[in-house]
């Protein structure tokens, strides 16, 4: 009998890939026999095995959106100056695993001679995370990259050290579908007006049904204006959300007087010591004020500088605000307190208290 030949299996184009492919060999070949770990310094984790071997990883800051040219140059420095192994963190950090511990601090001169901070260890502020802004997203009313810029410029020392009673996440989103997620604190983009509608392009450029499809709230239907056929927005089931926009361009969202940037505080995605929890609003309609946003930087600024000042050692900002209360939290930071931060939803089901913790 003449042997079948095996037929190759065909490349998987989904799912998450093989990352043990790239991974240090270190790493791979002390999979699940971590003892213990500790920071020597400010961006530097050293992780030691059951064995007694020891690992050093740096991390530095880098943007998230990098030409080629900022990829090769942190490529070239791994290869120079570590052991040729780099990963990215969630929070756009990248780090550079090396076992020579005599490699750490060359590693961290080159770094920082190109601009590259190292820090977001410990009780720091890490990287701010952010959505995909005006570079590839279909719907933003801000560029979420710019307000990180501004907000890292400003927040530089506590990137660099580790001076925060525990760390500070901090994300931005560039409109409220908020890819971005919970954080510490949010910057997140407001729209504060229902869509206005060009009906004369709605029937050539839009398909109806999938526009209908796409509102998170029932608020759009279709509807005849003129004798074409269109859309309308229910204005009171709208929430203002944006999602309508990209496949119906004619619903322009976007607008100098009706987009603005709101900012939210005590978001928390992890299970350690408290509950995970939703951010809550601190200050809304503050102008979209590119490049810079000074007027939303200004707020980030008075927020970080009374946590740091008044919180207790270990608590996240989500507890210090608990534990203070809210009437305080206002006092502490100088913000005014308004209509807008009265939560009156009453159609979540036990107020979207979802979490790991065992509750009776």
């Amino acid at each position: 009998m003449s042997e079948v030949k095996e037929t190759p299996r065909e490349a998987i184009e989904s799912g998450v890939p093989d990352h043990l492919q790239y991974m240090h060999p270190m790493l791979k070949r002390n999979l699940g026999k971590w003892a213990w770990h500790e920071r020597p310094r400010h961006g530097v984790l050293r992780h030691v095995t059951k064995d007694g071997e020891d690992v050093f990883t740096v991390r530095a800051g880098t943007q998230r959106q990098m030409d080629v040219y900022t990829i090769r140059k942190l490529c070239d420095i791994a290869d120079e100056y570590g052991d040729g192994h780099v990963r990215f963190t969630t929070r756009s950090n990248i780090e550079f695993i090396v076992e020579d511990q005599a490699k750490v601090d060359p590693l961290i001169e080159e770094l920082q001679a190109n601009g590259f901070p190292v820090g977001g260890t410990g009780a720091s502020v890490s990287m701010i995370s952010h959505t995909q802004g005006w570079l590839h997203c279909d719907i933003p009313g801000t560029d979420a990259s710019g307000v990180v810029k501004s907000m890292m410029d400003m927040l530089h020392e506590e990137f660099v050290n580790e001076n925060m009673p525990n760390r500070v996440r901090i994300t931005t989103s560039c409109c409220q579908i908020n890819c971005g997620g919970q954080g510490d604190i949010a910057i997140n983009v407001q729209y504060t007006k229902p869509p206005k509608i060009n009906h004369d392009l709605v029937a050539n450029v839009c398909e109806r049904p999938a526009v209908v499809a796409r509102c998170p709230v029932a608020a759009i239907r279709p509807a005849i204006v003129d004798g074409k056929p269109s859309l309308e927005v229910d204005e009171k089931k709208c929430v203002c959300c944006g999602a309508c926009y990209p496949p119906c361009p004619p619903m322009q969202i976007n607008g100098k007087e009706s987009t603005k940037i709101a900012i939210w505080v005590g978001g928390k995605h992890s299970n350690a010591r408290s509950k995970p929890t939703f951010h809550k609003l601190a200050v809304a309609n503050l102008p979209n004020n590119p490049p810079h946003w000074p007027e939303v930087a200004d707020v980030v600024k008075k927020i970080i500088t009374a946590y740091k000042e008044d919180a207790q050692h270990w608590e996240r900002m989500g507890e210090w605000i608990e534990r203070i209360g809210w009437n305080r939290f206002f006092d502490l930071t100088g913000l005014a307190f308004t209509k807008h931060h009265l939560d009156t939803w009453t159609g979540a089901r036990k107020t979207l208290n979802m979490s790991a913790h065992v509750r009776f």
